[in-house]
Order: C-alpha cells, then sequence, then structure tokens
C-alpha cells in the first residue's frame, strides 16, 4: 500500500508516516509540504493507493488541491484530514471530490480506520456530522452543487440507468471507485438512493 501524506508541518507529518506504518509492513508512504508538491507526486506515481491531506496549508488552498487531484487522477481516493470541526468543511470537500474527512482531534485509530473504509469503495463522515445544525443540510440548488467532472458522468450513467459495473467500464474506472463517487453524488444532492438522487439532478437541470 502507498500513501502520500501532504501537510506543511514536518512533525505532523513524521507523526502520520509513523501512524501508517501500522497499517502494515508493506505500506509505503510518501510525504509532500503542500498542494503544488503533491500534485507533482501524484502525476508521478500511478501506483498511489490514497491521499491524507490537511485542508489549511500555504499557497494552494486544500479544497483546490482536492479538486485538481480529482481531475488528475479521478481514480486515486482523497481523504481530509483537518483541524476544523465545520460541518460546512465536510460538506464543500466531500462535493469537490474527497471521499473522507477526519477531524485531527480525532483517536489516531479513526484516520486507520477512515483509510480501510475508503479503500473499499465507501466514504468516511465524521460523526460530527450527526450533529450539524440545520444549515448542514445538503444543496439542492443547481447554484449550490459542486460536483466534479467525474461524479458529473457517474451521475450521468446513474440517469442512463446504468449499473455500477457498467458505468465502471464506460469510465474505465474500478467499479468500487463508482461506487464512491455515487455515495458522494447522493450525500451531495441530499439523496437516500439512486432513483431519488436522479429525480434530483434532473430537477435542478444536473442530468438529462
Amino acid at each position: 500500500m502507498r500513501l502520500l501524506i501532504v501537510d506543511d508541518h514536518a512533525i505532523l507529518r513524521e507523526g502520520l508516516t509513523a501512524l501508517l506504518q501500522q497499517l502494515g509492513p508493506e505500506t509505503e508512504v510518501l510525504t509532500a509540504d503542500g498542494g503544488a508538491s503533491a500534485l507533482d507526486i501524484a502525476a508521478r506515481r500511478s501506483d498511489l493507493d490514497v491521499v491524507i491531506m490537511d485542508l489549511a496549508m500555504p499557497g494552494m488552498d486544500g479544497g483546490a488541491v482536492v479538486e485538481r487531484l480529482g481531475a488528475l487522477r479521478p481514480d486515486l481516493p482523497v481523504i481530509v484530514l483537518s483541524a476544523s470541526e465545520s460541518a460546512a468543511d465536510v460538506r464543500r470537500v466531500l462535493a469537490l471530490g474527497a471521499l473522507g474527512y477526519v477531524p485531527k482531534s480525532a483517536d489516531p485509530n479513526t484516520l486507520l480506520s477512515a483509510i480501510k473504509l475508503v479503500l473499499a469503495g465507501e466514504i468516511y463522515v465524521p460523526p460530527l456530522m450527526l450533529n450539524a445544525d440545520g444549515d448542514s443540510a445538503a444543496p439542492t440548488s443547481t447554484q449550490a452543487v459542486h460536483l466534479t467532472q467525474r461524479q458529473r458522468e457517474v451521475l450521468t450513467g446513474m440517469s442512463r440507468g446504468l449499473s455500477n459495473k457498467r458505468i465502471a467500464q464506460e469510465l474505465g474506472l474500478a467499479e468500487k471507485t463508482v461506487k464512491a463517487h455515487i455515495t458522494v453524488v447522493l450525500r451531495v444532492l441530499g439523496a437516500s438512493n439512486r432513483t431519488q438522487a436522479v429525480t434530483i439532478a434532473r430537477d435542478s437541470g444536473l442530468a438529462a
């Protein structure tokens, strides 16, 4: 397993490296001190399995890095590890394409569990979202919804009634990656299932 840590604090990178090596003897951990170097590594290393990155870093905004990683490597899962416990930040990065959000205040085992969950094709959302107030409701207007290009392509496949397997074949993705994208699409649209997601998307002009 090959993981990339992106954080501007050297001490945190070192601590995370030691933690992630608990995932097994075959685990290789790479590090980057910012968004630009992270994008460079992701472009060069096609064998990366997951990226764990901070949200607040000097230079390129973390959200922008998540979005650009999604465009560069749509097959590469991204987990945000942030000091922010704002439900709005969680929603924003999930909408931009991240497949997990772990507060830095969480127990170290939470991050390990989140990584395993994301690699299994699921999405990790922190418990703080369960206690979010009404402001945390998913956006329903076209202007408020932000889906990556890949998520829109998956949504188009959903609107055509295609199975996860068929969508994966058409887009050249792993089926578990398609499943993860669908999970994000449902959460962003505030839908509980595929049918409802397609209905919302059509009503808002996001799908034909």
